[in-house]
């Protein structure tokens, strides 16, 4: 089936997309508002874009009250972030999180998440949250009517204790986090504990056994030069 997103409505060019670009990892941020206020808000169009410096990505967007939602007005007022990474054990928390409550009300109380300071930023971060990006903003990417892309600049990373293998070789044993990720519409998520492995390829030893695959995809060197 083929579907034309430049002729389609937005709710429905947002049902292809959050059904089938998954899992997709949530980025639960913790942001003040010009005033103090803390904010807390998941965003699961989010991902990790490089390390030198290392970059955050989160897609931002617009409040249904076509308005920038608290998160990225806070972020665009003070360039400053965190952004958390979820576990199922603070699933239901992060949940509540996103409800629709009115402006003025603290979404970390309504939770019953206790904070800890963060060690760059004003912002505080989640204490039950198994790894904290504490971020500064880079730069933001206006997309559409308040509909932004906000790239942040990690200044410091938190790792729950247990979760490190080798401090020291910077190991951390991944499958102990227990990180959830988003699946498609409705309430949907997915576990990380279904794992398969597959070893990247290297050239020089998969090519000599696969000559076929090799003269496929170099018909030109297969044929040989010209007389």
């Amino acid at each position: 089936m083929e579907f034309d997103m430049r002729r389609m409505a937005a709710p429905d060019r947002y049902k292809i997309l959050g059904s089938t670009i998954t899992p997709r990892p949530i980025a639960w941020i913790t942001s003040l508002s010009t005033e103090g206020r803390v904010n807390a808000a998941p965003y699961s169009f989010f991902n990790c874009m490089g390390h030198e410096p290392p970059i955050l990505a989160i897609g931002m967007l617009r409040h249904p009250e076509d308005r920038f939602k608290d998160t990225p007005a806070n972020i665009l007022a003070t360039g400053e972030f965190v952004v958390h990474l979820v576990s199922e054990a603070v699933a239901p928390q992060m949940n509540i999180t996103c409800i629709d409550a009115p402006p003025g009300v603290d979404e970390l109380a309504l939770a019953g998440l206790d904070t800890l300071p963060s060690t760059a930023v004003r912002p505080p971060r989640i204490a039950a949250a198994p790894v904290a990006f504490e971020c500064r903003l880079h730069t933001a990417v206006t997309t559409g009517p308040r509909q932004a892309i906000i790239l942040g600049e990690v200044l410091v990373a938190h790792v729950r204790d247990d979760a490190i293998l080798d401090a020291a070789r910077h190991h951390v044993d991944t499958p102990a986090l227990g990180l959830i990720g988003r699946m498609h519409g409705g309430g949907w998520y997915a576990r990380t504990t279904d794992l398969f492995s597959i070893d990247r390829p290297s050239w020089a030893d998969w090519a000599p056994e696969h000559p076929e695959a090799v003269a496929r995809a170099r018909p030109d060197a297969a044929s040989g030069p010209e007389d």
